[in-house]
């Protein structure tokens, strides 16, 4: 779109010194007043055929043979150019728009992220450190974000029609963050009925909406006041722990990083104790908590806490050895 721009903008300024330079000619030399020589100049470019205006002096001709050999020329150059532009940036938004509609046909267990305001970038910056496919629908997306190496559809995610468009029924989750809670409300219902088995997140902006989502269908609710109002207090109160869990969770750490390891069927590693799998000595990541495939979570669980399939291992660790672990979580027994 840059480069259309800079060829318009060519293409004007080369019509407009064409019109100054014949205007001015016909001004000194014929000794015209402006009006004149502007319709004289114009008249002579556009090749209408007209009657001069004022008898021509002999220098006068052959400043308009001049003005047609060059001027003509350049008319003609700026006037296709100007309707190739048009015809390119009108191209170019319906082919945008069809690529765009292509790549989301293609998507499967990916994440919608209804908005993209400053929390709606957040968490889609996450997603991206993680390599994780998403689509943003929003209604009014900036014109600059557009051209980021990512998907934003332009729609309202309250409405079934878009959801589906953007492949709901493949969906793997939604994250909903639009601004009010009502929008919220309508996305969450919408995204239950389309599909009973999405992983749905909702933002919760005001006390007592949280129920509401939570029985319109939202698997988790978050409330950013309720979770801000904590985390400004702990800060003071344990600002260590925090500190802690500000390290250990930050994207992009190489120090240590806190990822949760999901244990596949025929892992290598399901009947054996964390002691017996050497996650502790041989990897030095720290299991924090293991998730059970029924909800229940273990807390520090110990040496001889066994690993069964289905399980989610919350571990605290370097990230190449958390990957070590991932690597084995999904390899097979020999």
């Amino acid at each position: 779109m840059k480069e259309l721009r800079k060829r318009l903008i060519l293409a004007i300024a080369l019509l407009a010194l064409v019109v100054s330079f014949g205007t001015a000619g016909y001004m000194v030399i014929e000794r015209w007043n402006f009006l004149d020589s502007v319709y004289m100049t114009i008249i002579t470019l556009a090749s209408v055929g007209y009657k001069e205006i004022h008898d021509l002096s002999l220098n006068g001709r052959i400043f308009t043979i001049v003005l047609i050999i060059v001027g003509v020329g350049s008319v003609a150059f700026a006037l296709s150019a100007g309707a190739k532009i048009i015809l390119e940036g009108e191209l170019q938004e319906v082919y945008g728009r069809k690529r765009l509609e292509k790549k989301i046909r293609e998507l499967k267990d990916h994440y919608i992220v209804c908005g993209y305001g400053r929390m709606g970038k957040i968490i889609c910056r996450e997603l991206k450190v993680k390599n994780i496919k998403f689509v943003i629908v929003e209604k009014e997306p900036d014109v600059m974000e557009e051209k980021e190496d990512i998907l934003i559809f332009k729609g309202d995610a309250t409405k079934d029609e878009i959801l589906k468009e953007l492949g709901i029924e493949k969906a793997k989750g939604l994250i909903s963050v639009l601004p009010t809670d009502a929008e919220n409300l309508f996305v969450v219902l919408s995204a239950r009925v389309l599909n009973p088995n999405l992983l749905i997140v909702a933002r919760a902006g005001e006390e007592g909406s949280e129920q509401k989502l939570l029985r319109a269908g939202a698997d988790k609710v978050i409330s950013p006041y309720h979770i801000g109002g904590l985390r400004i207090a702990h800060t003071v109160l344990k600002p260590a722990v925090v500190d802690f869990i500000e390290f250990a969770t930050k994207s992009g750490n190489i120090d240590l990083q806190m990822e949760e390891i999901s244990i596949k069927e025929g892992s290598g590693l399901v009947g054996l104790t964390l002691d017996e799998c050497g996650i502790g000595k041989e990897l030095g990541v720290i299991i924090v908590a293991i998730k059970q495939s029924s909800g229940d979570m273990k807390f520090n669980p110990t040496f001889r806490s066994t690993i069964q399939a289905g399980d989610t291992l919350i571990a605290l660790g370097e990230i190449s050895k958390l990957k070590t672990l991932e690597d084995m979580s999904i390899t097979k027994k020999q």
